[in-house]
């Protein structure tokens, strides 16, 4: 499949930094070309450059914000627009929060769920048929590790995940004998400035993690085998074993021992 992918069209959301960053590079080492997607255009103009010296790829930077509602639409006309095929979607644009229920307010929550949810899913509705018209392509949805349970004081934020986990799931068994692999990525601990700026500061000198390049290494020879889902990390994928096998109420119980804002700050909200 990751053969096909070069001299192809790969959109990558959230593509400033982090994972969608790191797919931008790798992806572009591969011979594809890229439309970008995000709200932070000096960041994507830069990669851009980066990557069109390094590798001669063709770079479309599209400056939008995924919490508006109608973004999936206006992202699918602008591809529409450039006259390409998208072979590969990767929807990596997601939201994280962090907080008690005192301090998080509903409209950051509902933006939360604009990005996580409803752009992911209308992005896919969108250029799903595309992919299964031609008889082939691929989409990678990120998710989380957070997906497999529920999560005290990151409620809203583990059930998106779950959502894009199951999401996921079905469609990649509806497409895949129709030639298109849909695919979540349910990466750990990753090292981004997601979760210091979700709330969580210093998560990440307490915790292991792994490194983009890795995360995003794994989610690719894992839709090289058309796999359904995948959990960079064996262990993180035994924990997402582990709370299966424990009940339900210890597993979000035990959550709270790891995800208890500061007092003194004790929301946050982070953009990947």
């Amino acid at each position: 499949m990751l053969d096909s992918f070069n001299d192809r069209w790969a959109l990558i959301t959230g593509a400033s930094s982090g994972i969608g960053a790191e797919f931008a590079s790798q992806l572009a080492g591969r011979g594809m070309h890229l439309i970008l997607a995000a709200r932070r255009k000096e960041r994507m103009t830069q990669l851009a450059t980066e990557l069109n010296t390094r590798h001669g790829t063709r770079c479309h930077v599209v400056t939008i914000d995924l919490a508006e509602p109608e973004s999936g639409q206006l992202l699918y006309e602008e591809v529409c627009r450039l006259g390409v095929d998208v072979e590969l979607l990767v929807n990596n644009a997601g939201v994280g929060m962090i907080g008690q229920i005192e301090t998080t307010l509903p409209e950051d929550v509902r933006k939360m769920l604009n990005v996580n949810l409803l752009t992911l899913t209308d992005l896919t509705y969108r250029i799903l048929p595309d992919m299964l018209n031609r008889g082939h392509g691929a989409i990678i949805n990120v998710s989380s590790q957070a997906a497999f349970q529920p999560v005290a004081f990151m409620g809203a934020y583990a059930a998106s995940k779950s959502y894009i986990l199951h999401f996921s799931e079905a469609l990649w068994a509806e497409a895949r004998s129709r030639g298109v692999t849909v695919m979540a990525l349910c990466p750990g601990v990753t090292r981004t400035d997601f979760f210091d700026t979700a709330g969580a500061a210093g998560w990440l000198e307490k915790h292991t993690s792994q490194t983009p390049t890795r995360v995003v290494k794994v989610a690719l020879r894992a839709l090289e085998k058309r796999r359904q889902y995948v959990v960079p990390g064996w262990g993180n994928y035994l924990m997402t074993l582990l709370v299966r096998m424990t009940t339900r109420r210890t597993a979000v119980n035990e959550s709270k021992r790891y995800f208890r804002p500061p007092r003194e700050k004790n929301r946050g909200q982070a953009a990947r």
